[in-house]
């Protein structure tokens, strides 16, 4: 295949939040010759997501309560296996970046006098969440879009990645396949002097996803370029429907639905929550907390709202059942007595206007726009039943990089969900704040080494070399002659992760699934059927996911075997363990980590010619013990700006 190429300064791989604000900031900052590439600019989580009122995360703005950013820092650090820096970094620039989406137009609601007000999300008491609705991310790209059309930004549409071209430890730019007007697909390369990377998650590694199925991330062309992962372990489980996919959060749940389960033919109707609960208003409590405690918690699997997840899980996973949310009739049929609700569930309801009837009409009354939103899919809540997993929603990990969002790979950076700057416990809505501090900091970093350092643009030679490497890749999928379709393996693949990498790990499962997924890689020219057209970008793309879960399962074994305890979202298992929840299967005992891990973080490298993974651990960096005197760091900033200023 011949490979057609292109030169820029800045190469920026990916048209989410995350991506076009990286691009818009080197634009703003003087680096003109950038350049957006994308597999598909209307792909994606950022614009194909949302929940009940999906959150943005910021410095409070609005009210009498205090706040400052070495205290969001605090926060966000305290959310175990965070470095401080880049928590730091996340609340500095917090207020900068949330008002320059407010005067892009993302409609941000503020009082009367203008004061953004908050609420309360998951794993905060602060009231710093915010939220434009449920499409908030996505109208924050399409703000984004905007801005970038009116400012020229060069994007390339049907870039898919392939590989991050590399040499001596630092990246060189990226090799794509081109997928255009429906023709068989062409190879280019694009030069770059910085890659910044925002492809999101490798959200394909799971058959049960909230993710769009148009998200499947970049990051095994990361991990085989030579970044590490951080905190792999870390991704954040949910209730979800199945079609649509959506987080079935907030509102959904504190509208106090029936949960139903069902045989595969729909048969066999039995309210399962009510065998588990003794108490029905315990129940109710529990499911009305799903509401803002929406993530999967190891901390309340044990008589917390969790359990509400575990049940599910049992359900669907164990006993091969299908669940309901059931929004036409109340628990049990009958009707609830909200006086006899425990008082956070009653106040709430009541202070709502909305302590009577059936779930849909509750739901219509607290927040219409939810019931619009299944309405507008197809599913009417008056009278359809609704049907959820436990599904994969976030990674809270991704690539390892520093203060700068600059991976251990030389210019190149990640932001995003692809970089895993949140440890285990993230208030909901930091990731949105994330992407924007992150793609500010590494625009400036570019910046500031044009102005202060030579260009180093790779000789012949070395050009030569990675164009080698390329011809190389492209020839991969040339020595197919397998039977199976990508379609077939990558529903084993995923299937398998989702069992054996979800909320429930076990050693042994985790063993099993890595050395298979290590077999189907080595073996996959053998596996599948020789692609050609768009299934020849297919089997890259399965390729891709293939190699990210090597290194997500090795970390999670590697967790396992360290004698780590159940965190976050997951449960790590072991039969000999006599704790857990005592109504459970004796499989799903647990030991509860106390939060003693959370001042290391792990990391993991892959070697790409064993594909082995090797995980290693690192103290969390501190946060930074800055000097605040103005005059001193008036100086600092006139050094680092000075060809600017």
């Amino acid at each position: 295949m011949d490979i057609r190429e292109k030169r820029c300064l800045n190469l920026v791989i990916g048209s989410g939040a995350a991506g076009y604000a990286a691009a818009l900031r080197l634009l703003q900052l003087g680096e003109t010759d950038t350049l957006l590439a994308t597999d598909h600019v209307n792909a994606g989580t950022s614009r194909n997501t949302g929940s009940d009122k999906q959150t943005y995360y910021k410095l409070s703005m609005a009210g009498a309560s205090p706040d400052s950013v070495r205290q969001m820092a605090r926060d966000l650090f305290s959310c175990q296996c965070v470095d401080g820096d880049t928590a730091l970094v996340e609340a500095a620039l917090s207020a900068r970046c949330f008002y320059w989406l407010v005067e892009m137009g993302v409609p941000f609601p503020a009082t009367e006098y203008g004061e953004y007000m908050g609420y309360r999300t998951d794993h905060d008491a602060s009231c710093r969440a915010t939220s434009a609705g449920p499409y908030t991310s996505r109208m924050m790209t399409e703000a984004l879009e905007r801005r970038a059309g009116e400012e020229k930004l060069e994007v390339l549409d049907g870039r898919q990645l392939l590989k991050i071209l590399t040499s001596d430890g630092r990246a060189y730019g990226a090799l794509f396949l081109v997928s255009e007007g429906g023709r068989t697909p062409e190879a280019q390369i694009i030069w770059a002097d910085n890659v910044v990377l925002a492809t999101g998650a490798p959200a394909g590694m799971y058959k049960d996803s909230v993710y769009p199925a148009s998200q499947t991330g970049g990051s095994g062309a990361a991990f085989e370029a030579g970044a590490a992962g951080k905190n792999l372990t870390e991704w954040q489980f949910g209730l979800a429907s199945k079609n649509p996919r959506w987080n079935v959060s907030g509102t959904y749940m504190q509208v106090l639905p029936r949960f139903v389960s069902t045989n595969e033919t729909g048969g066999d109707e039995r309210e399962f929550l009510m065998e588990f609960y003794k108490d029905r208003y315990e129940m109710l409590q529990n499911i009305f907390l799903k509401g803002y405690q929406w993530p999967f918690d190891a901390l309340k699997a044990s008589g917390g709202s969790s359990v509400i997840d575990l049940l599910v899980y049992q359900e669907t996973v164990v006993r091969k059942r299908r669940v309901f949310l059931d929004f036409t009739e109340n628990p049990g049929k009958r009707d609830i007595d909200f006086n006899k609700l425990p008082e956070e569930a009653a106040q709430y309801l009541v202070k709502a206007g909305a302590a009577f009837g059936k779930p849909v009409d509750r739901l219509e009354k607290m927040n219409h726009p939810a019931a619009d939103f299944y309405r507008e899919h197809g599913v009417d809540l008056h009278r359809q039943r609704l049907e959820i997993a436990l599904c994969a929603q976030h990674n809270n990990g991704g690539l390892a990089g520093n203060a700068d969002w600059e991976t251990g790979v030389g210019h190149l950076f990640a932001v995003g969900e692809v970089n895993g700057t949140h440890g285990v416990t993230r208030p909901g809505g930091t990731a949105l704040n994330a992407g924007q501090c992150g793609a500010l900091r590494a625009a400036g970093c570019i910046r500031l080494r044009h102005l202060h350092e030579t260009l180093s643009v790779p000789g012949e030679e070395m050009r030569l070399e990675m164009r080698r490497q390329a011809s190389g890749f492209l020839a991969l999928a040339d020595g197919c002659r397998g039977t199976q379709s990508v379609a077939e393996v990558w529903k084993g693949a995923s299937e398998r992760m989702s069992r054996c990498g979800g909320i429930i790990r076990e050693a042994g499962q985790l063993e099993d699934a890595l050395r298979e997924t290590k077999e189907t890689v080595k073996t996959l020219e053998k596996r599948t059927k020789k692609p050609s057209g768009k299934e020849l970008c297919a089997w890259y793309r399965l390729r891709d996911m293939l190699l990210s879960q090597i290194v997500y399962l090795s970390a999670m074994l590697d967790y396992c075997r360290g004698g780590g305890a159940s965190r976050g979202s997951a449960l790590y298992v072991d039969s000999s363990v006599r704790r857990g929840c005592d109504r459970f299967p004796e499989q799903l005992r647990y030991r509860t980590d106390a939060g003693t891990s959370g001042g290391q973080i792990q990391e993991a490298h892959l070697d790409p010619v064993t594909l082995d993974a090797c995980c290693t651990r690192r103290p969390v960096r501190p946060i930074p013990d800055t000097d605040y005197f103005f005059e001193n760091q008036w100086r600092a900033y006139r050094e680092r700006w000075k060809e600017q200023t």
